[in-house]
């Protein structure tokens, strides 16, 4: 286990997956990540790499062949090497081999980066095109944080205060996780959408045209807020059991698939792209108010 600390958070990073486990506010004393309890939902903040979401038959296709892969892809199930490490600032390795060579048939390396400053962690997806040909691949983030924040408050207190006002329309997944293709208006109140325990019922709200890159989860009790801003994510998603005590907020650049035909790995929706011998960053932070 790895852990930053500043005078103001305490973070927690584990091998597998490279996964947050913990961010406590110091301050306050609040743990603000889901402690993964594995009767309700066994993870913390798996990172999606290299898919985000389903793919149809379980499978990519790429270069003509296919390969089997999960949901969300490998990389939350893959062991991580720290190749670096300060009191505030960690990066993780995931290196392509020949268990990955089976999912994914690129050269790369993929790290995640962590850093601390002040009440606010900045976490970077990067990739390196170790290859002699471009790699198409999708990422995404998927923390899941504790709501409520305080003892004797409930749920229902709680509610996704978005940047800018604006309509929100979520595009609907089959009960197999690939999009539809319709899509539903989300009520909201100005610019906030309340938690409720029914608001997850029909599987995540997925927003693919949000003006806002930044997003909070507020109460009216307090001013005690956590704030996600992901400037280079245009893909977002909201999830969690329904009746569970956490609220995922998941920016992603790449999605599951579309019910229909497969399709090759460079027309899917939203793939990412970087080219032989170059590297591809997108960062998004997790700041504690």
């Amino acid at each position: 286990m790895t852990t930053l600390e500043n005078e103001q958070l305490r973070v927690s990073i584990r091998p597998k997956g490279a996964e947050l486990t913990s961010i406590l506010h110091k301050p306050s004393g609040i743990e603000h990540l889901w402690q993964a309890d594995p009767t309700v939902w066994g993870w913390h903040a798996p990172n999606l790499f290299p898919v985000v979401g389903g793919c149809l038959n379980n499978q990519l296709s790429i270069d003509g062949r296919t390969y089997p892969i999960e949901r969300h892809g490998f990389a939350r199930q893959s062991r991580f090497e720290t190749t670096e490490s300060t009191t505030t600032h960690a990066i993780f390795s995931l290196k392509s081999s020949s268990v990955t060579r089976v999912h994914f048939p690129y050269e790369f390396e993929f790290q995640i980066i962590y850093e601390l400053d002040g009440p606010r962690l900045t976490i970077t997806y990067r990739l390196v095109n170790e290859d002699d040909k471009t790699v198409f691949f999708s990422v995404g983030a998927h923390p899941a944080f504790a709501v409520p924040f305080f003892v004797n408050e409930t749920y229902e207190d709680y509610y996704i205060e978005f940047e800018q006002k604006e309509p929100l329309e979520t595009h609907m997944l089959s009960s197999a996780g690939y999009f539809t293709g319709e899509t539903k208006a989300v009520p909201t109140e100005g610019h906030n959408l309340p938690l409720t325990r029914h608001l997850f019922d029909q599987d995540a709200l997925v927003f693919k045209n949000l003006a806002s890159r930044r997003v909070a989860i507020r109460s009216d009790k307090h001013d005690h807020a956590v704030i996600v801003a992901y400037p280079a994510f245009p893909y977002l998603g909201l999830w969690a059991k329904p009746g569970a005590s956490f609220v995922c907020i998941e920016p992603w650049l790449g999605c599951a698939d579309s019910e229909g035909e497969p399709k090759p790995i460079e027309q899917k929706e939203a793939i990412q792209q970087v080219e032989a011998g170059k590297v591809f960053d997108a960062s998004f932070s997790i700041e504690i108010a």
